[in-house]
């Protein structure tokens, strides 16, 4: 009887003991459950990533940045210094930040973050859109070599071969060494394509002759906001032409038209002007519907045309020299001067003229006679008919008495015919 309650006793512990391990059995694969689940929401950083995190933590020595790992991740506090300002200003307690995944776990069992990669990672990713948008880039010169320039994009440095730099910034500064040709340039603003982009070369390649059409048309609209007529600006003459020349100013070509370019009598703009040469313009058109800017250099130099004219006196008996014929009259030029008066068709002759070639000829040497100045204009008119003209003969005789010093210079005004002087002014 005893030894049958001793084995009942025996089973009923190894029941007993049986629960308890399937029990605890049944806790450790609950457990291995959980810490699975747990690994999975976690989602655990690879090496490489880009993950976004909070900043949780700020001190001289470190950043910490949650990222939703089992622990904090790291950014060392010598990579936040050497940070631009305006991205170090970025890094705040409670902010959200990129981050990239220099190691999962280290020597120490810290998850190593770095917040300059995360930003590298992202202008190389902006570059590659850059190339299949075939979109711009405007960014800055910041430094050269040999082969050309370097310019920025982002915390990436892009290279700007020579042949690729635009023509107008290549004469502007022209040099055997690079010293020469382009240290000038450092600092200025550049726009470019994108052309070739190697993440694992590091290799970015930009061309401002790819962008050059693009680049004039956005500086040209910034420059119609900012100037307005009258402003005088410096410029570079791009490019010449038969009616006038382009200079650039700000990067936005304006023109300078023939007419705006001298005081002078110019047959062509190369007579004044060469390419590269800086000039000073002031502007006097804007045309903000056809994006057309018009410059002045002549309207910043003062006008010789009074100095030149100011021996000469309407009446006056001179020497000319016939330089040019036209439908509507002949054109002299003042004996010892560069002053040209136009002699009508109508002042030629008495008799009726078909053309002024059947009066005079080109290279003729002739007197004639001072109807007009026109100061305003800059236009002087002469007359052949006037010459021998009765109704200058009280003025001619003064004139020569005057110029003999054997009396006092004549009121020339009042001493033309006034007949004369209305005919002259039609």
């Amino acid at each position: 009887m005893e030894q049958d309650q001793e084995l009942l006793t025996q089973n009923e512990w190894l029941d007993s003991n049986e629960t308890q391990n399937s029990e605890e059995a049944e806790q450790l694969i609950t457990m291995a459950d959980l810490l699975a689940q747990e690994e999975l929401s976690l989602d655990l950083p690879r090496q490489g990533q880009i993950r976004s995190g909070v900043v949780v933590g700020i001190n001289d020595d470190e950043v910490l940045v949650s990222i939703g790992a089992k622990s904090e991740g790291i950014i060392p506090g010598k990579e936040i210094s050497q940070l631009d300002p305006e991205e170090r200003m970025e890094i705040e307690m409670g902010k959200e930040i990129m981050v990239y995944v220099v190691t999962p776990e280290d020597d120490n069992g810290n998850l190593q973050l770095s917040r300059a990669k995360a930003i590298e990672e992202g202008d190389w990713s902006q570059a590659e859109k850059l190339v299949s948008s075939g979109e711009i880039h405007e960014g800055a010169i910041a430094g050269y070599n040999k082969g050309g320039l370097i310019v920025k994009m982002g915390r990436l440095r892009g290279f700007v071969p020579a042949s690729q730099v635009s023509p107008s910034r290549r004469m502007a500064y022209g040099g055997n060494t690079p010293d020469q040709r382009w240290a000038k340039m450092t600092g200025q603003s550049i726009i470019v394509k994108t052309i070739e982009v190697d993440r694992e070369r590091r290799r970015l390649i930009f061309s401002e002759m790819a962008a050059l059409q693009e680049s004039r048309e956005i500086f040209k609209e910034r420059l119609l906001e900012e100037i307005k007529q009258g402003d005088v600006l410096a410029g570079r003459v791009t490019s010449l032409a038969d009616f006038g020349a382009f200079v650039n100013i700000h990067g936005a070509d304006g023109l300078v038209h023939m007419t705006e370019i001298s005081w002078e009598h110019i047959s062509h703009p190369s007579q004044v002007l060469k390419i590269g040469q800086e000039v000073q313009v002031k502007v006097i058109n804007i045309d903000e519907e056809h994006k057309r800017i018009g410059l002045s250099i002549r309207q910043l130099q003062s006008d010789p045309w009074p100095n030149k004219v100011a021996s000469f006196r309407e009446g006056q008996l001179v020497q000319a020299k016939i330089v040019r014929l036209a439908k509507f009259g002949a054109f002299a030029r003042l004996e010892n001067t560069d002053l040209e008066g136009l002699i009508h068709i109508s002042e030629l002759s008495d008799q009726r003229v078909e053309h002024p070639k059947e009066v005079v000829k080109d290279g003729e040497v002739l007197t004639l006679r001072v109807i007009k100045i026109d100061p305003a204009n800059h236009r002087i008119g002469l007359s052949l008919r006037k010459v021998h003209s009765l109704a200058y003969a009280d003025l001619d005789l003064k004139m020569a008495m005057a110029e003999s010093g054997d009396g006092e210079e004549p009121d020339l005004v009042a001493e033309i015919p006034q007949e004369e002087t209305v005919q002259a002014e039609e």
